[in-house]
């Protein structure tokens, strides 16, 4: 197995997290984020989801340029 760094583990995890919470969202109408941070803390959480997402992206495209 490849050697992770720590952000991107950070990362990944996060976005599971939020694929899942987004995927209770859409089948249940339920938001466990939101219901056991409460709104102001979910806020905080949902905008690092959405910086992990972008970075994962940015790894992505370098991926992709050096193969």
């Amino acid at each position: 197995m490849k050697n992770y760094h720590v952000l991107d583990l950070v990362a990944v995890i996060l976005l599971l997290i939020g694929g899942l919470n987004w995927g209770l969202v859409g089948l249940f109408n339920f938001n466990p984020i939101m219901s056991i941070f409460g709104a102001g803390l979910a806020r905080f959480i949902f905008t690092f989801v959405g910086i992990a997402a972008v970075y994962r992206i940015i790894l992505w495209a370098r991926s992709k340029k050096s193969a």
